[in-house]
């Protein structure tokens, strides 16, 4: 008898396997399909939490409006001349510190222990990250046409016309993208969400005021000059606005554009190196 149930057991097994085994396993998803699901994980966390968007739409309106008023007459003596000087470095200003988020975000995750679950699918490993990064990618767009639309009903003339806007709005999110990576680094080593946004902002608040941004460098000491010209905020400010009044030249985006790479050949492989090995 008890050989015989063995028999049964085992009969029970091999049709289970049989089962299980008769079709065919489905393939792994190939890098764009898992980004895009990650991407579209990010969309739906937006929809269910719609004040994460407080960042990319009254943030970049309060502070062109105030800078504006508080400052144009006290620095330019006219609001409307200052607005020509001030909206491309205000646009420049408010995406910049809107890309500590990404970081932000990572280091979430980890803290729930999605991110060790992530690690365990058969995808892509790059893909939670890169959706991520396109999701920001959208906000920064977001962000950037608010305020554009904001300071040409305020009086915002660009001599660049509108393929000059076009062209700084890519310029703009491509060293976004690129910056992005240095926070993906830092959200895989703080510890928590307040190191990391203390940090980032030790980092933002430096370069993107003490920079070409709120004032023309020429005015600042010499000593304060030599950091304001090989500020990489500054570089891209000098190329944002050039490309609005139509005044760009190829170094100032040749510029912008090997920062970016920089900062992507630096953080993007660091970051792919912690992600794989973090404990």
């Amino acid at each position: 008898m008890t050989q015989s149930a063995e028999m049964r057991k085992q009969g029970r097994n091999d049709q289970l396997l049989d089962a299980v085994a008769s079709s065919k396993r489905p393939s792994p998803p190939n890098a764009f399909n898992s980004s895009v699901t990650f991407a579209s994980r990010a969309l739906l966390r937006i929809k269910h939490i719609p004040e994460q968007l407080f960042d990319v739409t009254v943030f970049p309106i309060i502070f062109l409006l105030m800078f504006t008023y508080l400052f144009g007459g006290a620095i330019a003596g006219s609001t409307s001349d200052y607005l020509q000087f001030l909206l491309p470095g205000i646009l420049v200003m408010t995406v910049a510190q809107i890309t500590m988020y990404t970081g932000i975000d990572l280091n979430n995750d980890i803290r729930k222990g999605i991110f060790d679950r992530f690690r365990t699918l058969p995808i892509w490993l790059p893909s939670a990250l890169i959706g991520s990064l396109l999701v920001d990618a959208v906000r920064y767009t977001m962000a950037s046409s608010i305020m554009i639309i904001l300071g040409l009903i305020l009086g915002f003339r660009p001599d660049g016309g509108f393929i000059g806007i076009l062209g700084s709005v890519a310029l703009l999110l491509i060293f976004c993208f690129s910056l992005s990576w240095v926070w993906t680094t830092l959200g895989l080593i703080m510890r928590s969400e307040k190191s990391l946004m203390m940090v980032s902002m030790t980092v933002l608040f430096p370069l993107t005021f003490v920079s070409n941004v709120f004032v023309d460098p020429e005015t600042l000491p010499s000593w304060l000059q030599g950091f304001v010209d090989i500020n990489p905020i500054s570089l891209l400010v000098a190329a944002v606005r050039g490309l609005m009044h139509g005044g760009v030249t190829g170094a100032q985006v040749g510029w912008v554009l090997l920062a970016s790479l920089i900062f992507i050949v630096i953080f993007a492989p660091m970051t792919m190196y912690l992600y794989r090995n973090k404990k």
